[in-house]
């Protein structure tokens, strides 16, 4: 059952729930709204210098100090106010300056690949045969000692290519949606193994460590997808934490004709990877700025996007489109001088792609607190996955009454996520009713992860994430070399900076508060009878 706690929230929701509350916006100044971002728009031209210009915006590197100084100097330039930098320990900056891979026997061919983020530099061109040594578990690592002395060491299972059984752009119909209204029961194992969250990172490492002492040059890994696509997802960025050895991630049709041309004679490659790491600031920091509201007493609502990416490509869908309309939204709103109830927060964070470092410091600094695992499993996982209680409100923890977080490449906004905070499903649909024509309709009770308002719905504050046309972000843009400007659809842009700003504003105009969940407490199991297997753990 929903327990809400306070009767005037609760009545809040009724009168909503009713149709009798008034909209908080009125309608002259949505219209002002639209014709502000749509005819004035500068969202393009917004997208095009942080993709085209800064590019690839790795957390810490030089690129990144770029998109700080530059977002700062926007946002104020437009004439908002409390422009600033929150900092938070994160670690070693890291870039590419160049970097090349190319087969040099049987036969000379350049190849796709990418080094592996916060992996050290090859210093200079490394040439050596290879070795296909896939390694699935530590234990398959004693296999191969004594055997890769001098070799680049292609560590993944070359797998079969598959069929494309979908079309890789494509746009949401109704049907879809319809299924995105299901919501999923929470369930709660109090056995549960978080080993397959820890495997990833500790397989990692102990490669590195025994490939290094058995004497091998490089490590090679397969990319995930095909069609020449790359990511170079790494996550050492700890200081003292980098690995040993240089290595690459190379597209899937590449890795695979080696492993072919490996079993009938000697491949040997060169490796360049012209890499550079940054100490001269280990902090990362969020880029922070404000509409003021005339109520101090109201507290604030927020607008997110991660300015951080991967830098395959340039960082334009991932998430630079979710940044630019988090400003666009901004400078709208700024632009027809606003004087909201309720102060309206912009956020941009970094460290996302490393684990929501960025918004989870900004929550641990104002919002609430979870104590460590006391489960060594559990605590060797990142901390955004922790599920330990008590949760522990800080003094701002009432401050933030609506989060609005945009983070699913350039696809129009659908609709938004509810997180399960079904009181505030109906006020979600009053404030998105205006753009119906739009296609922006849908509230849906369902959760969604992997990004920045996770860990605020997660302590039961009202944070949501839209619905978005997925486009080919998901088969082909996220995390790879084809995150570019030319996969952005900056009409999409235009459409959600329009909707952003105006819910943004509804809810600082809104006469009550949104409705909040419960503020979470210790589960019980939720089949206290379910037998474990530990040997499918």
């Amino acid at each position: 059952m929903f327990d809400i706690r306070k009767a005037g929230l609760l009545a809040a929701v009724l009168v909503t729930c009713g149709g009798a509350q008034a909209e908080p916006v009125d309608a002259n100044t949505i219209n002002r709204i639209a014709d502000e971002g749509y005819n004035r728009g500068q969202v393009a031209p917004l997208a095009a210098y942080l993709s085209d210009q800064i590019g690839g915006r790795m957390t810490n590197s030089p690129a990144m100090r770029k998109a700080e100084k530059w977002t700062q100097q926007t946002f104020s330039g437009w004439g908002l106010q409390n422009v600033h930098l929150e900092g938070y320990e994160f670690g070693r900056g890291w870039w590419i300056e160049s970097a090349s891979a190319r087969m040099v026997t049987p036969r000379p061919l350049a190849l796709t690949a990418i080094p592996v983020a916060w992996t050290p530099p090859t210093r200079g061109t490394l040439s050596a045969p290879i070795v296909v040594a896939p390694i699935r578990h530590v234990r398959d690592l004693a296999a191969w000692k004594g055997k890769v002395r001098g070799k680049i060491v292609l560590i993944s299972y070359p797998d079969d290519a598959k069929d494309g059984t979908s079309a890789p752009f494509r746009r949401y119909d109704e049907a879809e949606l319809g299924k995105l209204s299901t919501y999923d029961q929470p369930h709660f194992d109090p056995e549960q193994s978080f080993d397959l969250y820890k495997k990833y990172f500790e397989l990692a490492r102990e490669i590195d460590r025994f490939m290094a002492a058995e004497g091998a040059q490089a490590l090679v890994k397969m990319s995930y997808r095909n069609g020449g696509l790359v990511q170079g997802e790494g996550y050492f960025h700890g200081k003292g934490d980098t690995v040993a050895l240089p290595a690459v991630e190379m597209a899937a049709e590449d890795y695979r004709r080696l492993a072919r041309l490996a079993k009938v004679g000697e491949v040997k490659l060169e490796l360049n990877n012209n890499v550079h790491f940054d100490d001269r600031d280990t902090k990362a920091y969020n880029v922070l700025a404000e509409i003021p509201g005339s109520d101090p007493q109201a507290g604030y609502v927020m607008a997110g996007a991660h300015l951080d990416s991967w830098v395959a490509g340039d960082g334009a869908a991932d998430n630079g489109a979710g940044s630019v309309v988090v400003m666009e939204a901004a400078r709208i709103l700024s632009q027809l001088g606003v004087k909201p109830k309720r102060t309206i927060r912009f956020a941009l964070w970094t460290g996302e792609e490393q684990g929501l470092l960025g918004s989870l410091a900004y929550i641990k600094q104002h919002i609430a607190t979870r104590p460590r695992p006391t489960n060594a499993a559990q605590a060797k996982v990142p901390e955004f996955m922790w599920e330990t209680y008590p949760i522990t409100p800080l003094a701002g923890f009432n401050e933030m009454t609506a989060y609005f977080n945009l983070d699913n490449g350039s696809g129009k906004i659908r609709g938004i996520y509810a997180e399960g905070n079904f009181a505030a499903m109906p006020v979600l649909r009053n404030w998105l009713a205006p753009f119906a024509s739009l296609g922006a309709d849908k509230v849906v009770a369902k959760k969604t992860g992997g990004t920045d308002h996770e860990m605020m719905a997660g302590m039961g504050l009202p944070a949501f994430q839209f619905i978005q046309d997925p486009l080919d972000y998901g088969s082909q843009v996220h995390h790879s070399n084809l995150d570019t400007y030319d996969h952005l659809r900056t009409e999409d842009l235009r459409q959600a900076s329009v909707i952003m700003a105006t819910v943004l504003l509804q809810a600082a105009e809104s006469e009550t508060p949104m409705p909040r969940n419960v503020l979470p407490k210790q589960p019980t199991a939720t089949d206290p009878f379910r037998y474990r297997d530990p040997a499918k753990d």
